[in-house]
C-alpha cells in the first residue's frame, strides 16, 4: 500500500512563535496562510504547523504526492486506500472519501497507542 508523501502535523498554541522556532532550525515556509496553518520545509523534510484546527499531533500522508507537494502520475486513490483499510478492519474517522468519486478527500485512523494518522489527498 503506497500512502504518498509523509509529514508531521503539529498542533501549536502560538503560530508565530512556532514558525519562528522552526525557521531558526532552517525550515522555510512553502505553503499556508501563516496564521492558522503553515507548511515548512527543510530539504526533503516537511512539517505542518496548525493553530486551532485540531488537538494533538498527527502523522500525515498525502496520496498522489511525492516530496513537498509534487504530484505523481500514478498513485492509489484515497477511496481505494479507505476500502483497503476497511477490509482489514481498520476504522476510519472523518472520512470524506465517499463524498466525491475522485479528487481531494481525507480520513484519519489511529494507531494502537492513539496516535492519529491523517491520509489527506490533495489531487
Amino acid at each position: 500500500m503506497e500512502l504518498g508523501a509523509f509529514s508531521v502535523s503539529l498542533s501549536v498554541k502560538d503560530m508565530g512563535a512556532s514558525r519562528d522556532f522552526y525557521e531558526d532550525l532552517g525550515f522555510e515556509m512553502v505553503a499556508g496562510d501563516g496564521t492558522t496553518w503553515t507548511i515548512l520545509a527543510n530539504g526533503p523534510t516537511a512539517l505542518g504547523l496548525f493553530q486551532g484546527m485540531f488537538e494533538g499531533n498527527i502523522l500525515t500522508f498525502n496520496p498522489g504526492w511525492i516530496g513537498l507537494g509534487d504530484p505523481v502520475d500514478e498513485f492509489t486513490d484515497i477511496r481505494e486506500l479507505s476500502s483497503q483499510l476497511a477490509a482489514k478492519g481498520i476504522d476510519r474517522v472523518d472520512d470524506t472519501s465517499t463524498e466525491t468519486p475522485n479528487g481531494p478527500a481525507s480520513f484519519s485512523i489511529s494507531d494502537p497507542d492513539g496516535n492519529v494518522i491523517l491520509i489527506d489527498q490533495h489531487v
